[in-house]
C-alpha cells in the first residue's frame, strides 16, 4: 500500500509536469500519423493501380521500418537538429508501412465485379476511388491507420532522446535516477494513451458505412486538433536554451539544485547526452549539463561554468563489486586496485576525447594507456571462471571495463565476459544486485544521491568532502547490499554546466551565478 501511495503522491506532485508530457506525446503521436496518412494513402492508392511497383515500395517502407528507433533519430538529427522535426519524421517512417500496405490490401480485395458494375454504370476511375474502393476498403485501412497510432505511442517515447518531449522524459529519467515511480508515471500514461486510442478507432473502424462516412468527414479536423497539442505547452521567456539529460532534470545536483539554490531560471529542454554536446556546438542549445571530464569539451570548445555555490558533490569513480564474487574470485580486488590513482582529472578528458572525437575504438584507448602507464600484460590462459564486467552507455564506462578487462585477463587466470551499455544506474545497479554481472565503474555522488537518497541535509554536509562521500558510500554499501567500493580510480567525474567558449567571453558569463544574473536582466 505504501507504494502505491508513493506512486500517487509522485504524480499529485508532478501533475503540472506529467500533463504537459502528455499533451506533447498525444501531438507528437497525431503530427506524425496525421502525415503518414497523407502520404501512405496516396502511395498505396498507387500500387494498387500500378501493381508491379508494390514490391518495390512495401519493400522500401519494410526496411524503413526495420531501422532500430534510436539509429533512425541519430540519422534525423545531422538533416533537421535536434527538436520536434526529425522526432516527427522518425514516427513518420515507422507509420508508413501499415498505412501503405493496409490501402493496397483493402483496394485490391474488393471484388472485380463491383468495379464492373461501377463502370457499367458510367462512372470514372475518379469517381468509383471515392465512391466504391475507398468507401469498401476503409475498415482495413482503418486498421492500418489503427496498428500505426498504437506503434508511434510506443516509439514517441524516444523523443525525449532529442529534445521532442513526451512521455519518454519521466521513463528514462527514472531509469537513470532508480525511481520506480518515475518511470511508473512515465509508462502508465503512455500505455493507456495507446490502449484508449487503440479502442477509439478500433469503434470508428467497426462502423457501417453510412456512419463511417459521417465519421471520416470530422476525423481529419479531429486529428489536426490533437496534433495541435503539441504546440500548447511552448511558452518561455529566456533568450538561452538549456539542454538537460532525463537524469540531471531530476536530480538534487541537478535542475532542482540549479533552480532552488541559485534560482535559476530557464528555457529547458530534455535530451540525450548522446547529442547535446553537438546540439551546444552547432548553437541549438546555449547551456547543457555536462560531465567535468568529458573529451567533447575539448573537442566543440566548450567552458565550464564554475559552480560558485557547490551543488554539485564530487564524482569520484572507483569498480564497485559484489562481497561474493570476491570471495569466487580470489585476488581480484588487488588487480582492479591497481588503476587505483592512476587517472586524473586531465588524463581522463584525454582518454574521452579519443573515443568521443577522434572515435578510437575504447579497447584500443584503453590497451593504449595501459601500455603507457606499465599495466599492460599480456593475457594468460583463462579457465578458473569468468568474471562479468558491466559499464554505463557513454564512452568513459566503455573506456574503464575495457581497461579493467585487459587487468583481469593479463594479471588472473580468469576470463572476462563484458557487458557493456547497459544503460543508466539503474540498470547497472539491478544488474550487479541479481547477480548478472559482477562488477562495474561507478561514481561516489551517483552513489550517495542515487542509490543511497540519504536525508538531504545530511547528503549535502556530506557531499562537500570528497573522503567523507567515499567513505560513506562504502560503509553503506557494505551494510545495505553487501557490495564493496574498491580504491578510487583518480578523477572527478562531476556534473558541470558548461556554455561555448566564444559565447561564454562574449556575455561576460563564466560561473552559474553569473549565468542567472544574465537571465535576470534579460
Amino acid at each position: 500500500m505504501n507504494e502505491q501511495q508513493s506512486l500517487i503522491e509522485f504524480i499529485s506532485q508532478e501533475s503540472d509536469k506529467l500533463l504537459t508530457q502528455t499533451v506533447q506525446h498525444v501531438g507528437l503521436t497525431f503530427i506524425s500519423v496525421l502525415l503518414a496518412v497523407l502520404v501512405g494513402l496516396p502511395l498505396g492508392i498507387l500500387i494498387a493501380r500500378k501493381t508491379k511497383l508494390s514490391g518495390s515500395v512495401l519493400g522500401v517502407a519494410g526496411i524503413l521500418q526495420t531501422i532500430p528507433s534510436i539509429a533512425l533519430l541519430g540519422f534525423m538529427i545531422p538533416l533537421l537538429g535536434i527538436g520536434a522535426k526529425p522526432a516527427i519524421v522518425a514516427l513518420l517512417i515507422y507509420a508508413l508501412l501499415p498505412i501503405i500496405r493496409n490501402t493496397y490490401t483493402g483496394i485490391i480485395g474488393i471484388d472485380k465485379s463491383v468495379i464492373e458494375a461501377a463502370r457499367a454504370l458510367g462512372m470514372n476511375s475518379r469517381q468509383i476511388l471515392l465512391q466504391v474502393e475507398l468507401p469498401l476498403a476503409m475498415p482495413v485501412i482503418l486498421a492500418g491507420i489503427r496498428t500505426a497510432t498504437v506503434i508511434n505511442v510506443g516509439v514517441a517515447t524516444l523523443a525525449s532522446y532529442i529534445a521532442a518531449g513526451g512521455l519518454g522524459e519521466f521513463i528514462f529519467g527514472g531509469i537513470s535516477l532508480n525511481n520506480t515511480n518515475m518511470i511508473l508515471a512515465g509508462a502508465i500514461p503512455a500505455s493507456l494513451l495507446a490502449v484508449v486510442l487503440d479502442l477509439l478507432l478500433s469503434l470508428i473502424q467497426n462502423m457501417n458505412v453510412k456512419k463511417l462516412k459521417s465519421v471520416l468527414l470530422f476525423l481529419p479536423i479531429f486529428l489536426l486538433g490533437l496534433a495541435g497539442f503539441y504546440l500548447l505547452p511552448k511558452a518561455y521567456s529566456s533568450k538561452l536554451t538549456a539542454g538537460f539529460t532525463p537524469e540531471f532534470m531530476g536530480r538534487q545536483d541537478g535542475d532542482i539544485g540549479l533552480r532552488k539554490i541559485y534560482g535559476l531560471q530557464i528555457q529547458t529542454v530534455v535530451i540525450s547526452d548522446a547529442v547535446m554536446y553537438k546540439a551546444a556546438y552547432e548553437r541549438e542549445l546555449d547551456v547543457i549539463s555536462g560531465y567535468s571530464t568529458d573529451g567533447r569539451l575539448k573537442a566543440y570548445d566548450l567552458k565550464i561554468l564554475e559552480d560558485d555555490q557547490a551543488i554539485f558533490p564530487p564524482y569520484y569513480a572507483a569498480p564497485i563489486i559484489r562481497s561474493d564474487a570476491l570471495q569466487k574470485f580470489p585476488g581480484l580486488d588487488t588487480v582492479l586496485n591497481k588503476l587505483a590513482g592512476k587517472i586524473t582529472d586531465s588524463i581522463m578528458t584525454d582518454l574521452n576525447y579519443k573515443t568521443d572525437y577522434l572515435h578510437q575504438t575504447p579497447e584500443k584507448v584503453a590497451q593504449d594507456f595501459l601500455v603507457k602507464t606499465g599495466l599492460w600484460v599480456t593475457a594468460r590462459k583463462g579457465g578458473k571462471g569468468t568474471v562479468r564486467i558491466g559499464s554505463k552507455i557513454f564512452g568513459e564506462q566503455y573506456i574503464l571495463a575495457a581497461m579493467y578487462g585487459m587487468l583481469i585477463k593479463g594479471y588472473t587466470e580468469y576470463d572476462v565476459a563484458t557487458k557493456s551499455g547497459l544503460g543508466g544506474t539503474k540498470i547497472c545497479f539491478d544488474a550487479l544486485r541479481n547477480d548478472q554481472i559482477d562488477l562495474y565503474p561507478e561514481y561516489t555522488g551517483t552513489g550517495l544521491l542515487v542509490l543511497l537518497q540519504p536525508d538531504p541535509q545530511l547528503a549535502q554536509q556530506i557531499a562537500r568532502d570528497k573522503d567523507r562521500t567515499y567513505q560513506y558510500v562504502k560503509d553503506a554499501f557494505r551494510k545495505r547490499f553487501d557490495i564493496e567500493w574498491l580504491k578510487p580510480i583518480g578523477f572527478n567525474n562531476s556534473y558541470a554546466l558548461m556554455m561555448r567558449q566564444k559565447q561564454s567571453d562574449h556575455l561576460h558569463v563564466n560561473t552559474i551565478t553569473e549565468l542567472k544574473n544574465y537571465l535576470d536582466r534579460n
